[in-house]
């Protein structure tokens, strides 16, 4: 090529370089809230909201009052408690009763082993009653206040097990609500779940407590560095895939739950490899080919083989030795030269 063509061409020369050489593979995922941090809240009794607090995307510390209830079946069971509560108290004075008189050989051995009899039932029917409490969701400190001030309060508090965001809300105030009812659900999203399914040919790709890359959709450009927390251990029949889940630190919450996004994995470092930019590379006539300065202003077609491709560069398995000066940008430019020289007629 004359000077002048080859400016006109502004052809960029590079030497093929050897190094390290990874490629990776792309898959497609969604976002999740964390299952280990993710908390369904329903009633332990049924009752009727009496007051809301929260609202859709509230966030709300341990332990944080999210509504309360009305309920008849909590005041029965209190009332149920303290019946329970007096005949203790009357059975253990009783048996202490007993037990002095039998000592005065006042009442036989039969009448302190009734009075006995009787305080053993006192304390079961109370241990049950109390049990029930808890069930209902009552907590020590509220049934000792109820023993101390024997006053009975219907109202059922529901109460945030964790800190975190309130992403669901399924209850209004006056509503009739049952112990079924999912009233919140609450994600503690200070880490997200990626959940990918990756195809049997690929599963080599994946290694346990393996870094990888997360893009998302909504902020395209940029990535998010996670790490593998679980590959399955039992194929899909149905879809040939392992399910993979992906844990991601998100401490300014941007990453929500259903999100679309894609997991790419890298395989580990192939040293030596020999590379060239994937711009170097045109096809002709069924062959891949590059362009190889030989000396000033000349240039070689060189076909070559080549493998994996990734980040815009291909590697080069035969065709080219390390450091071979190669055209990496106007090699189309030099393709349609050399069949302009071979075939005049050609339409450049």
């Amino acid at each position: 090529m004359t000077p002048e063509t080859e400016a006109k061409a502004a052809l960029r020369i590079a030497p093929a370089t050897t190094g390290d050489f990874r490629i990776f593979r792309e898959f497609p995922a969604t976002i999740q809230a964390d299952a280990n941090r993710l908390a369904e809240i329903t009633t332990l009794v049924r009752g009727r909201a009496d007051e809301v607090l929260v609202d859709f995307g509230q966030d709300v510390e341990a332990g944080a009052l999210l509504a309360t209830l009305q309920s008849g079946e909590l005041g029965l069971s209190q009332a149920g408690f303290l019946r329970a509560h007096a005949k203790l108290t009357v059975a253990e004075r009783a048996f202490q009763r007993a037990k002095a008189l039998l000592e005065e050989k006042v009442i036989g051995q039969a009448e302190y082993q009734r009075r006995e009899g009787e305080l053993l039932t006192a304390r079961s029917e109370m241990r049950e009653a109390h049990d029930r409490l808890r069930l209902l969701g009552m907590a020590e400190p509220e049934i000792a206040r109820l023993r101390r001030d024997e006053t009975i309060r219907s109202t059922v508090f529901i109460r945030a097990p964790f800190a975190g965001r309130i992403i669901a809300r399924n209850i209004v105030r006056g509503e009739v609500v049952e112990m079924t009812d999912q009233l919140f659900t609450i994600a503690d999203l200070s880490d997200v779940w990626v959940i990918a399914h990756i195809p049997e040919k690929d599963i080599a790709f994946v290694q346990a407590d393996q870094k990888v890359e997360v893009e998302v959709t909504a902020y395209p450009g940029e990535s998010f560095e996670g790490r593998i927390g679980y590959i399955s251990d039992v194929l899909d029949p149905a879809t040939r895939t392992i399910r993979l889940r992906v844990v991601v630190a998100n401490p300014h919450k941007r990453l929500r739950p259903e999100m679309f996004a894609k997991v790419r994995l890298w395989t580990k470092p192939e040293p030596g490899v020999l590379t060239i930019p994937a711009t170097a590379v045109v096809h002709d006539r069924g062959e891949n080919i590059v362009f190889v300065q030989v000396e000033d202003h000349a240039f070689e077609r060189r076909p070559v083989a080549l493998g994996e491709e990734t980040n815009g560069q291909v590697k080069v398995l035969a065709g080219l030795r390390a450091g071979d000066p190669v055209v990496v940008d106007g090699a189309f430019r030099l393709k349609s030269e050399l069949a302009a020289r071979q075939h005049p007629m050609a339409i450049q």
